[in-house]
């Protein structure tokens, strides 16, 4: 098997310009400048704005990267949409893992309402494209007949809901959280294959399938809940 080929220079540098940028976020926020990430790099801002354009496009370019590692396995042509949506809920969990993000998570948080469309900006790019890349690729699995047909939106950000969890919050508040890559896997697999079967193509005719229930109206178990003696805390794998 031969070796991967070496970064090249330009690669090389992309990534130390990526890494500075996520390092500053955590922490100067939206205070971060080209002339913090030029330093923290070891490049020049000159050589920046040839390659990026601008702070906002600098921005977008480390947003990008971890969408596209994110996304990778979301590809039309795949045949195994489990794996490919195990793959995608692993990769993000691994991301919000970094503790850099979470600390520029609860920084830019915080600076908001000082820097209200640099918050826009960067919602959209973050948030709004990852939702709107994995709703095309549901909606593909839809039409494909993996799931059944449903709002692609709506379901795209319900898989999210179910992959994040609660653990990102843990990890926002200091409180024990899945760090392992096995706690992350086992939690992945669960929340994938809640949604798959969540999401199972019916042969159920439209005309004849349950009634939903009266918004607002709550919803009476019939059969109570087991009782486990198994802790289940956020720290659970």
């Amino acid at each position: 098997m031969r070796p991967s080929p070496a970064p090249s220079a330009p690669d090389q540098r992309r990534s130390r310009v990526h890494q500075a940028v996520r390092e500053l976020m955590a922490e100067q926020g939206f205070r971060i400048s080209m002339d913090a990430v030029a330093a923290r790099a070891g490049c020049s801002k000159q050589t920046l704005y040839a390659h990026f354009g601008s702070k906002q496009e600098l921005l977008r370019s480390v947003i990008a990267e971890h969408q596209e590692l994110a996304t990778a396995q979301l590809s039309p042509a795949t045949e195994e949409p489990r794996a490919a949506l195990l793959a995608f809920a692993e990769e993000h969990l691994r991301h919000l893992c970094d503790p850099s993000v979470v600390a520029a998570s609860q920084l830019l948080a915080a600076e908001a309402h000082q820097f209200p469309q640099e918050a826009r900006d960067l919602y959209r790019d973050a948030c709004d494209t990852l939702v709107q890349r994995l709703a095309a690729w549901l909606q593909h699995a839809m039409d494909q007949e993996w799931l059944r047909h449903d709002d692609p939106h709506y379901a795209a950000e319900l898989l999210l809901s179910m992959i994040v969890g609660m653990d990102f919050e843990r990890q926002r508040f200091g409180v024990p959280h899945r760090a392992s890559r096995q706690a992350r896997q086992r939690w992945s697999t669960f929340a994938v294959d809640t949604f798959l079967r969540a999401f199972a193509p019916s042969d159920e005719h439209p005309d004849t399938a349950a009634p939903l229930p009266t918004p607002g109206r709550r919803i009476r178990s019939l059969h109570p809940l087991p009782t486990s003696p198994r802790k289940r805390n956020g720290a659970s794998p």
